[in-house]
């Protein structure tokens, strides 16, 4: 029992509120002041500043943190108060982990160093290049995420009160009204009134918890995960095997100078970053304990997983095609129960704000975020790979997962929903309430439903008559839970990520990359660039990259097809398809990806005459090419009228839904100073490219 308390001990800096007077002169500028010199001379922050004394830094230096928040920097830094940091020692004595309020009273210098260390670990945020953030700056909306991880490489959330100036850090850690914003030389001070606590928990843990203590919400779902045997997977935090590799430099960031090639709209920088870690995540959408109550007419806590799994077979939770037991081996991936939960849940963790990402839709600003046309995103989910949708508008009210509106999607329309029919509504995400905080971890996050989830009949053919344009990066896991897809910084860290040749490591596990190929993620933060979400990713060198592509919903002809921003630092590539992946075939001619001359592409501006428009769109269609969308846009233009944006179509052929196909893209050039390209791709249906009662929209 010790040695448990000690663990715990290590992990906890929870703390009661408490306020006290301040000076409220520190809301003005202090250009004569560092962050420790301005904590050092106010004496209510005397127990923080003798902290950044004794901390260090990083594992890997003898800085201490007084010495790093006395140097050149951006730092934002939420300041427990002296009586904040006493709250937290009187509650460590109360829980009996240590025998008095005060730092003289741990066990062991070690767990006293620890518990010190998350304290100031979690209270600051190293902007690096970027401006450190003002609360002015903060996210809008409650729960959502501060841009940067904190030193302890969490993310903090903020949420808002119900007065004016009543503000909370992850949830309950309130911020003085008066004393916020407070700017020196090398960062901002937040005065804050309570110490700063994030649970150290994985996924699995804390579904174990859930279990344990009878905890209502989600007890029911986190009974079947479990009996499904995902305690291993849902338990991995991060990957050691990289983690040491990056440590070790044993791989290293890209040099682009090497081969003389510069990342544009960086001002000639030529670095590329490897991410800093290898972290697994998850997200779990779940049915409450609230819907089980009325579904099967049992308490939660007496819900068993075979009367679930009774319920999922009863409600034909499933589809007519899939192959399964309605046994007891919960654990088997033939088993019910267990394909119908791991539809529930996604390899990723996504934050509350990422569900569906906004950027630069038609309409969409990114400075008022106000939703506009109908956007979704297409994840493939745990187990048995499978489409998920998630969906959000102006008119939909939220998130949400499997919603199959009716849009204006004609040529002159507004891609607006004009009505969604009850059986088409979907599952609503519950990503604004309170209750999503109580259940982020470590290595995930459970979001609650409001309606069943299940990949039936229904939703797979609903799936197949729509086109299915999936941004790369939606393909590769790790992306989102990295923080590497659209992190919210203009920090060149951030902006160009080196995800290094497979040999060295495959850091992406659904991508493959040859050891001649440099490959680079250019977030494009704040970049006005006519992509999907304006991100994209890049190669050059004498490519060779791998994709596993996402499922389709049913079997039957598709086009697959690609999109490419094409100018002169495009390569030409071969294109491969197939389902084995040594023996690829290729899909047509190499496609020149510099190609814009509309005397070869056909590409045409639209006129005033939808039917002269629908003839050319056909002409350019018979060339294997197709005019970019008219949903995405940068500040000029949207892709439908940009000449150089456009859609090659790859493949046409019979994809079948329960098989995994692999898509290769190889340079065929003898100069290794030509891009690779990808932004989005696309799996269309014949039933959509090829109807002849509604043709497929321009959006």
């Amino acid at each position: 029992m010790k040695a448990r308390q000690l663990l715990l001990l290590a992990t906890l800096a929870l703390v009661a509120a408490c306020r006290e007077d301040i000076d409220t002169s520190a809301r003005y500028v202090f250009k004569d002041y560092t962050v420790y010199s301005y904590l050092a001379q106010h004496p209510q922050y005397s127990e923080y500043a003798a902290m950044l004394g004794e901390v260090k830094a990083s594992s890997m230096s003898n800085t201490t943190m007084r010495q790093l928040l006395t140097a050149r920097g951006h730092y934002t830094c939420f300041v427990p108060t002296n009586e904040a940091v006493h709250a937290y020692l009187r509650h460590l004595a109360d829980e009996g982990l240590i025998s008095g309020p005060s730092w003289d009273a741990f066990p062991s210098d070690r767990v006293r160093d620890s518990i010190r260390q998350v304290i100031v670990y979690n209270s600051i945020i190293d902007g690096a290049d970027e401006k450190y953030i003002l609360t002015s700056e903060f996210p809008t909306v409650n729960n959502a995420e501060l841009p940067l991880a904190n030193m302890n490489d969490r993310k903090l959330s903020v949420r808002y009160g119900d007065t004016p100036d009543s503000l909370y850090v992850n949830y309950d850690c309130p911020m003085d009204s008066r004393n916020k914003d407070i700017e020196v030389t090398n960062g901002v001070v937040h005065c804050m009134h309570k110490v700063i606590y994030m649970h150290d928990l994985s996924m699995a843990q804390l579904l174990g918890d859930i279990v344990t203590r009878k905890r209502e919400g989600f007890m029911v779902a986190a009974k079947v995960i479990l009996a499904c045997g995902l305690q291993d997977t849902l338990g991995k935090i991060r990957d050691e095997v990289y983690e040491r590799l990056y440590l070790t430099k044993a791989i290293t960031d890209f040099d682009a100078t090497k081969i003389s090639w510069t990342f544009h709209g960086a001002s000639g920088h030529k670095t590329a970053y490897l991410p800093e870690h290898r972290k697994y995540g998850f997200t779990v959408f779940a049915e409450r304990d609230d819907f089980w109550r009325r579904a099967i007419g049992k308490a939660p806590a007496d819900i068993t997983p075979a009367d679930v799994q009774q319920w999922v077979l009863d409600n034909h939770q499933y589809s007519e095609g899939d192959d399964f037991a309605a046994d007891q081996d919960y654990a088997s991936p033939h088993n019910l129960l267990y394909q119908w939960i791991t539809y529930h849940i996604l390899p990723c963790k996504i934050s509350s704000d990422k569900l569906v990402i906004h950027n630069n839709e038609k309409g969409y600003n990114t400075q008022n975020k106000n939703l506009t046309i109908a956007q979704d995103e297409f994840q493939t989910t745990m187990g048995k790979r499978r489409l998920l949708k998630l969906y959000e508008s102006k008119e939909s009210g939220g998130v949400y997962l499997n919603r199959f509106p009716r849009l204006d999607n004609g040529r002159r329309g507004t891609y607006h929903e004009q009505y969604c029919d009850a059986d088409k509504v979907g599952c609503l995400v519950d990503n604004r309430s309170d209750s999503v905080l109580n259940y982020n971890v470590l290595n995930g996050i459970i979001y609650g439903i409001d309606a069943p989830l299940a990949y039936t009949d229904e939703v797979r053919n609903n799936l197949q008559r729509q086109r299915i344009r999936f941004e790369s990066m939606t393909m590769f896991p790790e992306a989102m839970t990295n923080d590497i897809r659209k992190c919210q910084s203009t920090d060149f860290r951030h902006q160009f990520i080196h995800i290094p040749p497979s040999s060295q490591y495959q850091y992406f596990e659904n991508m493959d990359l040859a050891d001649d190929t440099w490959f680079v993620y250019l977030n494009s933060y704040g970049y006005d660039w006519c992509n999907l979400n304006a991100d994209e990713l890049k190669a050059e060198g004498r490519y060779e990259v791998t994709l596993k592509l996402p499922p389709v919903p049913r079997s039957g002809a598709y086009e697959l097809r690609y999109k490419v921003l094409a100018n002169g630092d495009r390569g030409t590539a071969q294109f491969y398809l197939g389902t084995d992946k040594s023996k690829l075939a290729p899909t047509r001619i190499p496609i020149d990806l510099t190609l814009s001359d509309p005397s070869k592409t056909l590409w045409f501006s639209d006129s005033d005459d939808d039917d002269y428009n629908a003839e050319k769109d056909k002409q350019m269609r018979n060339n294997g090419i197709m005019k970019g969308a008219e949903g995405i846009q940068n500040s000029t233009a949207t892709e439908r009228a940009t000449r150089n944006t456009l859609r090659h179509i790859v493949s046409r052929q019979f994809v079948e839904a329960d098989k995994t196909y692999y898509l290769r893209i190889k340079s065929v050039l003898d100069s290794d100073r030509k891009e690779f390209y990808m932004d989005y791709l696309e799996w269309v249906s014949k039933e959509v490219y090829d109807n002849p009662v509604e043709p497929e929209d321009i959006w």
